[in-house]
C-alpha cells in the first residue's frame, strides 16, 4: 500500500540533516576565461532565466562588456524561464531588443539564417541531470547546426545537482524522441559541458559531423559536490526538493498518477483519485506560465506528501527510488489502464513497464540495468571534467 511509504516519509522527517554545499565557481562567472575569445566576435546565446553570472544576467555582462551579441535562443519555457511546460514561444527582449529565437515548438534547431553572421553561439543552462530534462536535447540540435554551418561553440558549463549518481535504463535507438536523443542512462551524472563532449566524440551527431567545441568547465566541482541551484531551473521544479526528487518522479508522467503539476508544490508529491484512504490530499489548477493543463485537473488526488524527506536521504540512495512507482501501480492495480504511451518513450525501452507489469521487484529491475550502467561508466571516462 502506499499509505507505508506515507509512513516512512513522516519517519524521515524527523532525521536531522545537515547539508554542505562546495564553494563552486560556474563558468560565466569565470569572465576572464572567456570573455577575452568573445571580444571582436559576432555572438549568438542560448539563454534562459538561469543564466546568471552572480546577480547579473548573462545577457547583461555582454552588454557591459562590450561583446556583440546579436541573437539570443531559448529553450522549453522560454528566455525568461516563465512560459508553461510544452508553451510555443515567440519572444523579443524587452530591454535589449535583441530578437529571441526559440528552440522549442516547432522549430527544435537553429536554421542556416538564425546562424548566419555569428562566429560563434555560446551555450549556458542549468540542467539537472535527467535524460528527459528537454536543454540536453536542444544542446544537441545547437551542437548539429553549429557543425553544418561553421559556427563555433562555446558551453559555459554549470554542475548538476544530481551528478552523484547514474542509474535507469539505456536508451534504445527506437525509443529516441526530443525527451531522449542519447544512449545514456535515464540519469546519466554528467553536466552539460561533459555530455557536450561525449556527443562530439561518439559521433553522435551523425553524418561524421563534429562540433567545433569549446568547454568552459567550472571551479571547485566535483561530482560528489551537492550543489544548490540558485535559481530554479524551471516552473515546475521550484526548488531543491523538487530538483532532488524529479529522477524519482518523473516517471509518473507516462502514467495515470499526478506528481502535482498544478499546485504549490510539483515534483515533491504523487497521487490519484483512486488513491482515497492516503494521507495527502490535493486538487490540480491551470496555473498560467507553469502548469496550463495539469493532469487530472479539477480532480481530487490522494497520495504521498515527500516535501518532508530529507535530502541526505535521496543522497545516500544514490539512485532512482524505485518504492513509489511501484507501491503506486500496485494501488492502482489495473495495469492495462496505469501505464500510458508516453512511458516507453520517457524510459527510453520498454523493458521497465514489461518489468513492472511481470511483478519484479526492485532489486530485480535494477540487477537489470547493472551491466550496461558498468559499461557506460566506463564509455563515459574520456569525457568527465570533474572528479568523480
Amino acid at each position: 500500500m502506499i499509505r507505508k511509504y506515507g509512513f516512512l516519509v513522516f519517519v524521515l522527517s524527523q532525521v536531522m540533516a545537515v547539508a554542505c554545499y562546495a564553494q563552486v565557481r560556474t563558468a560565466a562567472e569565470r569572465t576572464e576565461a572567456y570573455l577575452p575569445v568573445l571580444r571582436g566576435k559576432r555572438v549568438g546565446l542560448v539563454a534562459n532565466h538561469t543564466s546568471m553570472v552572480g546577480d547579473r544576467h548573462l545577457v547583461d555582462v555582454f552588454r557591459e562588456e562590450g561583446i556583440a551579441l546579436c541573437r539570443i535562443f531559448t529553450p522549453e519555457h522560454g528566455f525568461r524561464g516563465n512560459h508553461a511546460d510544452g508553451a510555443v514561444v515567440h519572444e523579443k527582449d524587452e530591454v535589449t531588443g535583441i530578437p529571441v529565437v526559440s528552440l522549442y515548438g516547432e522549430r527544435r534547431k537553429p536554421r542556416a539564417g538564425d546562424l548566419e553572421g555569428l562566429d560563434v553561439v555560446v551555450y549556458d543552462l542549468q540542467d539537472v541531470g535527467v535524460r528527459c530534462y528537454t536543454y540536453l536535447s536542444t544542446m544537441h540540435h545547437v551542437m548539429e547546426a553549429c557543425a553544418e554551418n561553421g559556427v563555433e561553440l562555446m558551453v559555459l558549463d554549470r554542475p548538476n545537482p544530481n551528478g552523484y549518481f547514474v542509474d535507469g535504463p539505456i536508451l534504445e535507438p527506437a525509443y529516441r524522441s526530443f525527451v531522449g536523443m542519447h544512449p545514456i542512462p535515464f540519469v546519466h551524472g554528467m553536466t552539460l559541458g561533459e555530455l557536450a563532449r561525449m556527443i562530439n566524440g561518439e559521433g553522435w551527431l551523425g553524418e561524421g559531423l563534429q562540433c567545433s567545441l569549446t568547454v568552459i568547465p567550472c571551479e571547485n566541482y566535483t561530482h560528489r559536490t551537492f550543489y544548490e541551484l540558485p535559481v530554479p531551473p524551471s516552473p515546475n521544479l521550484p526548488n531543491m526538493k523538487a530538483v532532488y526528487l524529479y529522477p524519482s518522479l518523473v516517471l509518473f508522467e507516462g502514467t495515470v498518477v499526478s506528481v502535482g503539476r498544478g499546485t504549490d508544490f510539483p515534483f515533491q508529491v504523487f497521487g490519484h483519485p483512486a488513491f482515497k484512504g492516503n494521507p495527502l490530499e490535493f486538487t490540480p489548477v491551470a496555473v498560467p506560465g507553469v502548469s496550463d493543463r495539469p493532469p487530472l485537473e479539477g480532480e481530487t488526488c490522494y497520495g504521498v506528501d515527500l516535501r518532508e524527506v530529507p535530502d541526505d536521504f535521496l543522497h545516500d540512495q544514490a539512485g532512482i527510488v524505485l518504492d513509489w512507482l511501484l507501491a503506486a501501480r500496485e494501488e492502482y492495480g489495473d495495469d492495462t489502464t496505469f501505464f500510458t504511451p508516453y512511458f516507453d518513450r520517457l524510459a527510453g525501452t520498454a523493458e521497465l513497464r514489461t518489468m513492472i507489469m511481470e511483478g519484479k521487484d526492485k532489486y530485480q529491475i535494477r540487477y537489470a540495468w547493472k551491466r550496461d550502467l558498468n559499461a557506460f561508466r566506463e564509455r563515459r571516462k574520456p569525457y568527465l571534467l570533474y572528479p568523480e
